[in-house]
């Protein structure tokens, strides 16, 4: 393992849906014939894996049973030039009705390993769940983690996306993130200020091709019943101000600087707007959720609108907090220009040069 080294995005050829189509279909080949024991799960509906209840069928998703298995299903991925997306909980991504043909997706499902580490910090791989974490974390007197203990998401994803509730980020608790770059194949180990977080990013969001393999958590020692107290506080809190009781995929927008989306929302007269099966909160402005039947395009089309009438009342700029996916996916409307997400590509470089240093 590489440690405390930097990693910087590599330059990804222009990409021809053929080709992709047809590196994927020889991946998926390869991977039942050199990994037989590995589930892979083909065309599999993306609405049973989204918190959004919305998605068509995706060509692959693969579960690994541990990082052994990750390591080598990335390997054979990568000699087909095909760049691996890992898949939490599903709790952030709106997937596309049409489902995804040039997208391999891993699942962290079975990825749970979660202990003290000898000095009190605490491991997790990708796939614990920030529910647990915070749990373990109470169990052993740890505070710092009560913030997180309703957020639906997983430890990797909430990583990539500095998941955060309640004044709280997972940045401030966050000792070093293992994760296993694509492109090169090699693992590499990142001090919390080698992740560049900030609200809601970070190096990870910015970089394709870069899977969170575990995190160490350093916390403080806390009373057990104080730390309790103050999770049940908060979820009590999200459980008065949220629609938890309708899918959706959290806080729709992230919060513009100076203002707060869901006022912002509010104030416009977008409470309760409807298209399609897609609606507004009528709870709380800042989500989008599925009342019914709801289309990825419903959704889209909700948030565009969204987007333009706060932009063209109030100035101001609401960007997608949501993953929208497929990664090419132009996020274009009336109001500004919103980047596109980098969470993952669907290429890999096809030369064999390492992380640049």
């Amino acid at each position: 393992m590489d440690h405390k080294e930097a990693i910087e995005p590599k330059e990804t050829p222009a990409e021809n849906p053929d080709r992709c189509r047809e590196n994927l279909e020889k991946a998926i080949a390869e991977v039942k014939k050199v990994l037989p024991g590995m589930t892979l799960l083909e065309n599999e509906p993306m609405s049973e894996h989204s918190s959004f209840k919305i998605g068509g069928p995706a060509r692959a998703l693969a579960v690994p049973e541990d990082v052994i298995s990750l390591s080598r299903l990335c390997s054979v991925l990568k000699d087909h030039h095909i760049a691996p997306m890992m898949l939490g909980n599903g709790t952030n991504i709106l997937f596309p009705d049409e489902g995804l043909d040039r997208l391999f997706l891993v699942s962290t499902e079975k990825l749970t390993k979660m202990f003290l580490l000898p000095d009190g910090a605490i491991y997790a791989e990708a796939g614990v769940s920030l529910s647990k974490l915070a749990s373990f974390a109470r169990q052993n007197e740890l505070a710092g983690l009560e913030f997180a203990s309703g957020i639906p998401g997983t430890v990797g994803g909430g990583t990539i996306m500095n998941a955060g509730a309640y004044g709280g980020e997972l940045k401030d608790v966050i000792e070093s993130v293992v994760c296993l770059y694509a492109p090169d194949q090699r693992l590499y180990e990142l001090s919390n200020e080698q992740c560049a977080f900030s609200y809601r990013t970070s190096l990870f969001k910015k970089l394709g091709g870069c899977l969170i393999v575990s995190v160490v958590f350093r916390l403080e020692k806390g009373d057990g019943e104080v730390i309790a107290a103050k999770m049940r506080e908060l979820n009590e809190r999200r459980r008065d101000k949220q629609p938890l009781d309708l899918p959706s995929a959290g806080s729709a927008f992230k919060r513009p600087e100076g203002y707060f989306a869901a006022a912002l929302i509010d104030e416009v007269g977008l409470k309760g707007y409807t298209v399609g099966g897609a609606q507004v909160s009528e709870k709380h402005a800042g989500f989008v959720v599925n009342v019914g039947g709801a289309t990825s395009h419903d959704v889209y089309d909700l948030m565009m609108h969204v987007r333009n009438t706060v932009w063209r009342e109030k100035g101001v700029q609401l960007e997608p907090e949501i993953i929208i996916l497929p990664p090419d996916y132009k996020l274009e409307d009336n109001g500004p220009a919103v980047r596109r997400n980098l969470i993952t590509v669907t290429e890999l470089p096809e030369d064999e040069g390492g992380v640049p240093q």
